[in-house]
């Protein structure tokens, strides 16, 4: 083993790190599952929420210094991180501290994810970190942060880039890294319209993963630098990086699986399409990202709940899920759950089919429904007798249908008015 990747080396430098997470986007491309909520606040793979994964990686990784910007829309997102991330010690110099923004510095809103640091930096100094992790709150993935930071201070590094392969028809989609032989950066692009492939790799791109890790001075140097500049948009990807990359030591870092040295699971649930995907990756036989990972555990908040159930067992009406994942709280009463998965307190009634579908939590679906290719958000009442993703031309005048026909429905889309607005 590597002197600089030693455990005891590693967990000196995550001590002495802390994490940013930012978590104020919209998350437009959600559509209205972001309609009430940020991006990193909607409900991911049965019982989690999106930022649950930054924070346990950040927690499992030996980060327990750790602050989450928000802005858009904040409530539910504030709430859960309130309910399930208290237990950290504080007598031991650890917390998850909420950064919402109340203009401590400019007079206005967070302008960008560079301005969202920027208007906390008296908040950064006062906790004397040697190095930041800024981190992007709406991704999937699981990852030791200690092996990165590591090779950021052997390679005496002022910035480093997390920054993983992606199939270069997405690569748009991303900021994309130009490297030389030592992984040195000599180009970045912020959602390029003509991503640039790998060498060798003409069906590739190297794309960043919002994973950043900054030397605290060189940090505060650069921001400051960014606010005084009238022309930036004061956003880490389209001025901060673009800026630096050419006159600083700036390292990308490839994301691997430990074990197989492969490029390791990471999604971007940005569309609805990618998010149903994803969810639905879940309940294969070996996904890619495992749930059930003792050593790696998802930390959340868990509600107080009763086990799922599933009654009647007559010919014509049986309760029964099969190739799919079912949470807590769930009553599956005489209906067919098939290659879905069901969030917490859903309640499927008799005669019903679920399949190929997501269903957020506190849903209840009445009888003789049929529901197939769908996303459906948490508070839905889905009257009996009820067809979705059945009649394409049916469901566009009343629902949400996306680019690869995914239905998403919300309760505002059924006449459910759930959040009251005079």
């Amino acid at each position: 083993m590597k002197p600089e990747l030693q455990p005891r080396f590693i967990s000196l430098l995550t001590r002495d790190t802390m994490a940013l997470i930012l978590a104020g986007g919209r998350g437009s491309r959600l559509k209205q599952l972001t309609y009430w909520r940020a991006k990193p606040s909607v409900p991911f793979g049965g019982k989690f929420r999106i930022i649950d994964f930054p924070l346990s990686n950040c927690v499992n990784s030996g980060i327990r210094r750790i602050g989450v910007i928000t802005q858009y829309k904040a409530h539910s997102l504030i709430l859960h991180i309130q309910q399930g991330w208290g237990h950290l010690r504080g007598q031991f110099g650890e917390f998850v501290e909420l950064l919402p923004a109340q203009q401590r510095i400019e007079t206005s809103w967070y302008q960008g994810t560079a301005d969202a640091v920027y208007q906390n930096l008296d908040i950064i100094r006062n906790h004397d970190p040697s190095y930041v992790l800024i981190l992007a709150g709406d991704h999937i993935y699981k990852m030791d942060y200690g092996p990165m930071l590591a090779t950021h201070v052997d390679r005496e590094a002022d910035m480093t880039i997390g920054c993983i392969e992606v199939p270069l028809e997405t690569a748009r989609e991303f900021g994309v890294i130009g490297i030389n032989e030592s992984e040195r950066i000599h180009s970045f692009s912020e959602k390029p319209d003509n991503p640039e492939p790998i060498p060798g790799k003409p069906d590739t791109a190297l794309a960043s993963m919002g994973i950043y890790i900054f030397n605290r001075d060189f940090l505060f140097e650069q921001l400051i630098k960014d606010a005084d500049n009238n022309r930036s948009s004061h956003d880490f990807g389209n001025d901060l990086i673009p800026s630096v990359i050419n006159r600083y030591k700036v390292y990308s870092y490839s994301f691997l699986d430990p074990k197989t040295q492969q490029h390791a699971f990471w999604r971007d649930v940005g569309t609805v399409d990618a998010f149903w995907e994803a969810n639905l990756e879940l309940i294969g036989v070996t996904p890619e990202l495992n749930l059930y990972d003792k050593e790696w555990p998802i930390w959340t908040h868990q509600e107080q709940l009763p086990p799922a159930k599933f009654v009647f067992d007559d010919n014509d009406r049986r309760g029964m899920a099969v190739d799919s994942m079912v949470s807590g709280g769930c009553i599956i009463s005489g209906a067919i759950i098939r290659h879905s998965l069901l969030f917490s307190n859903v309640t499927v009634h008799s005669h019903s089919h679920i399949e190929n579908s997501v269903i957020l939590p506190d849903v209840s679906i009445g009888e003789h429904c049929k529901i197939r290719d769908a996303v459906i958000d948490k508070g839905c009442v889905i009257p009996q007798h009820t067809e979705i993703g059945i009649n394409r031309e049916q469901d566009e005048a009343r629902f949400h249908i996306t680019p690869k026909g995914i239905v998403l429905v919300t309760p505002e889309m059924l006449g459910q008015e759930l959040h009251y607005v005079r």
